[in-house]
Formats: C-alpha cells, sequence, structure tokens
C-alpha cells in the first residue's frame, strides 16, 4: 500500500484502487477481515482495501498526533474519533458516536472490558483538560 497524506486527507493506494478519506469527517473504522470500512458524519461508508492494523499504523503518524489522539483504538475491530463519542454504556456494551450537527448517529456493540479501558482514558486525559 502506498500513503501519501496532507492536511486532511488520506490518500490509500493499493494494487487495484485509490480512496481519498477526509480524516475530519470519519467517525470510525470498522476491521472487516483483510479490509477495513470507513463511517463517515453523513451516514455514508466505504469499503477500503486495507486491514485496520495498516489504518491504525497511519494514525499514528505525528500529523495526526495532538496532545490528545484523534483515534483511539477500541478493542479487535474499531478505531473511532473522539470527538463523537458521545455515549458509553458498560451495562449495554455500546458506544453511540454523534456530531449533533447531522442526523447520523452509530451505536456500536463493544466488548465491556474494551469500554472499560476507554472510559477510563476518557475520563483521565479528555475531562481533566
Amino acid at each position: 500500500m502506498e500513503l501519501q497524506t496532507d492536511q486532511f486527507y488520506v490518500y490509500f493506494n493499493t494494487r487495484d484502487e485509490m480512496c481519498r478519506v477526509d480524516m475530519r469527517q470519519v467517525m470510525y473504522f470498522k476491521a472487516d477481515r483483510n479490509y477495513t470500512e470507513v463511517f463517515f458524519r453523513n451516514g455514508t461508508n466505504l469499503l477500503l482495501g486495507v486491514n485496520i492494523l495498516s489504518v491504525e499504523k497511519v494514525l499514528d503518524r505525528p500529523v495526526f498526533k495532538g496532545k490528545i489522539p484523534v483515534f483511539i483504538r477500541i478493542g479487535r475491530s474499531y478505531i473511532v474519533a473522539l470527538k463523537y463519542i458521545q455515549h458509553i454504556n458498560l451495562t449495554n456494551q455500546q458506544l453511540t458516536l454523534a456530531d449533533n450537527i447531522l442526523p447520523t448517529t452509530y451505536h456500536l456493540s463493544v466488548p465491556k472490558e474494551a469500554l472499560k479501558k476507554l472510559k477510563e482514558f476518557y475520563s483521565q486525559k479528555v475531562c481533566n483538560q
């Protein structure tokens, strides 16, 4: 996979395709075997021809790092944008993502242990700023 980035976009370039992803619009990434599905604020989605580990490595680049990470890995299947986290429900094992501008809301089923770690991270890093 060849990769290029600019201020807001990542270009995923594989042997058979090229996909431009506006990282400001991404709510989350979901693993799908050797592919990764990208879910956007407007309710659309895109299937990338790369696995979630490759996406995680892209997001680990300095251009996407700051004092607080923009994206965080949750369990084996998800990478979510921190700014869209609306609700963490340990009892129902559910994570809700929304932006309060567009009507799109995502409800993700996440294992309880992964949600506990997310809640702890969020409480320590984000709420104490």
